[in-house]
């Protein structure tokens, strides 16, 4: 993999000398305490800003800081008009504009595109700060504002739309983000380097429109750069009927010339007859200087499976060792991704980590609560990246599958800042995670074999034989860290993989021994293997092995300790069967859900892919491959987050309903080994939702020490043999004392006046 130039090697700004700010500015009044007249580059966010490196505002900021540029932030603007993109005044290089840490539509509508009741990035967690596709309007206000200051795209939600992506809210194909947004360029990924790189070359005096040849990426052009060979994506992964190319290394911009029109409404041509031509190498003809033509968006947005092979070719092109540059046509323009920027080493991960971060709110909030802070305020990112792959996560597309770690003294500096500066911590830290919990240092064992990868997952569908699974430098870490003075616990909350976990019993051991809270949550997603090969996940047998490890070493360590299993409903690839069968696994293990999690069809993830076009992208596409079983109709999607919730009386009558066309009517009755009753429950049978149920108040009789209502998602153990939970008949004994006493008291009849019988309640 090439050489970057280290983030740290850049010559500062001339600003330098005004050194780091307790907090980046958000008015001019900040701006004239730190002694600046202007800003030199001022970021445009829809979260609420926290100075914290868990916030995309915060990292880029300090960072672009400690390169000596002046960075204000304006935070959640009120978009209706240009004022509010004004109130910093006009920046000396540019605008960063990001819809902030999650896409602007999942952060507002539910999988079932239902408005959120609130945002846990704004303060007070109210919702509404934000519009609809933030970036695209955000953009589009700044250029309002100044019009010649150029606009710079990042974040995720910019990152995710980079290209011709399905929207799942509008149920459409939507060309990129850029043509929409009037913005100059784009960095996608993580964007230190570009960042970085872009703002030391404007600072120098080049033209935005200039800067074409930096990782990481995308912007928009109207000619063909001089020394580029252009290849056709259909010859790289041909999905079947395509426009043949008369020459793979003519220009094929000039359609006229390079593609003949195959017949319409003809004969589909058979894919596994069709030849593929192969391009010969060239001594000309270099991966640096080849660029893919991905199928135009007028293509993609009328034909799926080329919108499938697309999205096929543009994950298979996402190794920073190999990855090619990528174009897209869009009407009279092209939108050109260079190839995903290069990794951090861990020498950079320390310094981006190392700004001086306040780690608190701004003061402008009045210590008002930011749900989103308060989940991550004593939490430490110890690594970023993914390689496991799965398709319905948009983790890999954004910050890559290789992994870039922080040191050991880095992550320790950092607990030890949080202990001794941030307010209310009690000596527990919440999560030293990442992406992965268990993906610390783990990587290819031969940098050269990485290099030349292109599977999509290094675990699916098994652990790759050159992935080095070594986890001792996380156990060691783990142990330095719980070490510390003042350091009462370290928890593990971030998403373990389990099959990895369980190559290393020492570290499975050292995690349910010293880092387990009373339950870990983990997410095999499904017992099926239908549903399960199309989200790249292992098989529920790994389930198994992992939880026989995790009881063998809690009841060793003599702590009552339980898995917590997360399940996706409606994911592509399940069928109504599938969901039966975990419902019914769910049962003999004792597992009832609160909240169900169905899938919800993020910008440019393979399994959007498979949801919008009913094919495959894991595999080779063409029109005669097999298709992809899709839940895409409201009355399925409820029968699927039925099935997860197998217990709430209020889907049984949809249940007994799919259970009778099924042929599986045997499932209905009272005995154990059948799923639902054959009869409502008295009463109106409602089932209180957890969101109610986390509203309970305090004193209740459905609360439990604290005030906090007991599930199997925080800590409820696992049914008894009969279906009755270990306190239940405990507290039903209470309730049925207390109120024959009541009815002692009363003479065992209601007393005079019409006064009603006292209602048993349970004592806390």
């Amino acid at each position: 993999m090439q050489a970057a130039k280290p983030l740290f090697d850049y010559p500062k700004y001339w600003a330098e000398c005004f050194g780091p700010a307790p907090f980046l500015p958000m008015s001019r009044e900040e701006m004239d305490q730190l002694g600046w007249d202007s800003c030199d580059i001022i970021i445009v966010t829809g979260d609420a800003y926290v100075d914290h490196p868990s916030f995309g505002m915060a990292i880029i900021g300090r960072l672009l800081e400690a390169q000596g540029f002046r960075v204000g932030i304006i935070s959640q603007p009120d978009w209706r008009s240009k004022d509010d993109f004004m109130k910093l005044g006009e920046p000396n290089l540019f605008f960063g504009v990001a819809a902030g840490n999650m896409d602007s539509m999942i952060n507002r509508y539910t999988a079932d595109k239902k408005i959120r009741s609130d945002d846990a990035y704004t303060p007070g967690g109210l919702a509404g700060k934000r519009p609809d596709r933030a970036s695209l309007v955000y953009s589009q206000r700044c250029k309002e504002a100044y019009s010649h200051v150029p606009v710079i795209l990042g974040g995720i939600e910019a990152s995710l739309r980079r290209i011709a992506h399905y929207d799942y809210w509008q149920d459409k194909v939507r060309r990129s983000i850029l043509m929409d947004a009037t913005a100059d360029i784009l960095l996608y990924g993580n964007a230190e380097r570009a960042v970085v790189e872009v703002a030391q070359r404007l600072s120098r005096g080049e033209s935005i429109e200039s800067i074409s040849d930096v990782r990481g990426t995308a912007f928009i052009r109207r000619d063909t750069p001089q020394g580029w060979f252009e290849v056709d994506s259909t010859r790289i992964d041909r999905p079947g009927r395509v426009d043949k190319i008369i020459n793979p290394y003519v220009n094929t911009q000039d359609t006229e010339a390079c593609a003949i029109e195959q017949g319409k409404g003809g004969e589909v041509e058979d894919p596994n007859e069709a030849k593929v031509v192969q391009i010969l190498e060239s001594p000309r003809m270099t991966r640096d200087k080849t660029v893919i033509r991905l199928p135009s968006f007028e293509k993609v947005r009328n034909d799926p499976v080329l919108y499938a092979h697309a999205n096929r070719v543009l994950h298979l092109e996402t190794n920073p060792g190999n990855a090619r540059a990528l174009v897209q046509r869009h009407g009279e323009v092209d939108v050109w991704f260079n190839p995903p920027p290069i990794p951090m080493s861990t020498e950079e991960m320390d310094y981006v980590f190392g700004m001086p971060y306040a780690r608190v709110p701004h003061p402008a909030y009045g210590g008002e609560r930011i749900p989103a802070y308060e989940m991550i305020r004593f939490s430490v990112n110890i690594m970023r990246g993914c390689f496991g792959g799965c398709t319905f996560c948009s983790i890999t597309e954004h910050e890559g599958r290789i992994i870039q770690n922080r040191s050991h003294d880095s992550i320790i500096r950092e607990i030890e800042e949080m202990r001794d500066k941030v307010p209310g911590f009690t000596g527990v830290v919440s999560d030293l995670g990442g992406p992965t919990a268990n993906m610390y240092r783990i990587a290819c064992k031969d940098p050269e074999i990485e290099r030349h990868c292109r599977k999509p997952s290094c675990v699916f569908p098994g652990i790759c034989e050159n992935l080095n699974t070594d986890h001792s430098s996380l156990i060691e870490l783990y142990r330095k860290a719980r070490a510390l003075p003042g350091v009462k616990k370290i928890l593990i909350a971030s998403g373990l993989r389990y099959d990895l976990a369980v190559e290393s019993p020492e570290y499975v051991k050292e995690l349910v021994t010293h880092h387990v809270g009373g339950y870990l949550k983990i997410a095999p997603e499904h017992t099926e293997r239908g549903p399960l090969d199309k989200m790249m996940k292992p098989g529920i047998g790994s389930y198994d092995r992992f939880k026989q490890m995790f009881e063998k070493f809690s009841k060793e360590a003599g702590k009552e300790q339980y898995l917590i299993p997360y399940f996706i409903a409606a994911h592509p690839g399940t069928t109504d069967e599938d969901m039966m069968n975990l419902a019914l696994w769910l049962k003999r293990n004792g597992f009832r859900a609160d909240q169900v999690q169905a899938f919800y069809p993020s910008p440019m993830a393979t399994a959007t892919a498979m949801y919008h076009s009913g094919k495959n992208p894991l595999r080779k596409v063409t029109y005669k491959s097999d298709g992809v079983e899709i839940v895409k109709s409201e009355p399925q999607r409820r029968l699927h987050k039925a099935f997860l919730r197998y217990h709430d009386p209020k889907g049984w009558p949809l249940l007994r309903e799919a259970l009778q066309r099924m042929g599986r009517a045997d499932l209905i009755g009272p005995a154990k080994h059948q799923l639902i009753p054959a009869t409502q429950p008295v009463g109106d049978g409602s089932y209180q939702s957890a969101r109610r149920k986390n509203s309970t108040p305090v004193g209740s009789k459905k609360a439990g020490a604290g005030g906090k209502i007991l599930t199997q998602h925080n800590g409820l153990p696992p049914r008894g043999s009969d279906g009755a939970k270990p306190w239940d008949k405990r507290e039903q004994a209470k309730a049925a004392a207390f109120a024959k006493m009541q009815e002692q008291k009363k003479g065992g009849k209601a007393s005079g006046g019409g006064k009603k019988k006292p209602r048993p309640v349970a004592p806390r």
